[in-house]
C-alpha cells in the first residue's frame, strides 16, 4: 500500500518538479512517511522511475498484443489506436514529463521493451514493409498523438471529446476513409481486466 502511494506521489512530484527536481525526501514528505520508508521501497531515483514508467509499457505491450493478434489490418490500426488514445489520455497529467523530462526520456530509451514496442506500433501503423513515406506516415501519426494529447492547448477537452478528436484525425492522416465509428471500445489496461 505505501509503495502504490510512493509511486502515484511521484508521479505528481515528476509533473509539477521534474524528476531532477524532486528528491527522495520530498517524496517521503509528500505522503508523510520517512525518508527510511522510501528508501525500503526504492533505492534511487532510478527506481522509482522504473516503478512510474513499467505499469505503461506493461499496458502498452497489452494494447500492442491485441492489435497484432486482429486478422484485418483496419482491426489491427483501430485497435491500436484506440489503446494508444486511451492510454495518453488515462495519462494525461504524465505525458509532459514522458516527453520532456531528460531523466524520463533517456530511461525509456534505454530499455529495449520500449524500444521494441515502439518498432510493433510503426508497423501496426505502417504495415509491413513500408514505403518510406508511409513509414513516416506513421511515425507522424504516432508522435502527434503523444504531443496532441500532452499539450497545454487542448487541456480543456474532456476526456470523450479528446478521444474522439485524436481517434478521428489519426485516421485521416493514416488515409483510413470508413467512417469514425460512433461507440468506441477501450482496450483493457491489463490482461487482469480481459
Amino acid at each position: 500500500m505505501v509503495r502504490e502511494r510512493l509511486v502515484e506521489a511521484a508521479v505528481g512530484l515528476f509533473v509539477r518538479h521534474g524528476v531532477n527536481g524532486t528528491s527522495l525526501q520530498m517524496l517521503a514528505d509528500e505522503i508523510g512517511v520517512t525518508k527510511a520508508a522510501v528508501y525500503y521501497h526504492f533505492q534511487n531515483k532510478e527506481d522509482l522511475i522504473e516503478a512510474v514508467v513499467t505499469p505503461q509499457l506493461r499496458r502498452l505491450a497489452t494494447v500492442v498484443e491485441a492489435a497484432e493478434k486482429q486478422r484485418r489490418r483496419a482491426d489491427q490500426v483501430d485497435t491500436v489506436l484506440l489503446g494508444i488514445i486511451d492510454l495518453l489520455i488515462d495519462n494525461r497529467d504524465l505525458l509532459f514529463a514522458f516527453q520532456f523530462d531528460p531523466a524520463i526520456r533517456r530511461h525509456m530509451e534505454t530499455r529495449p521493451d520500449m524500444l521494441d514496442l515502439a518498432q510493433r506500433v510503426g508497423m501496426l501503423l505502417s504495415g509491413p514493409d513500408p514505403h518510406l513515406h508511409t513509414l513516416m506516415i506513421g511515425l507522424v501519426t504516432s508522435h502527434g498523438l503523444v504531443s496532441a494529447a500532452a499539450s497545454p492547448f487542448l487541456a480543456h477537452l474532456d476526456d470523450a471529446e479528446l478521444r474522439h478528436g485524436l481517434y478521428a484525425i489519426a485516421r485521416r492522416i493514416l488515409r483510413i476513409k470508413t467512417p469514425v465509428p460512433a461507440a468506441q471500445h477501450r482496450i483493457p489496461a491489463s490482461p487482469a481486466e480481459s
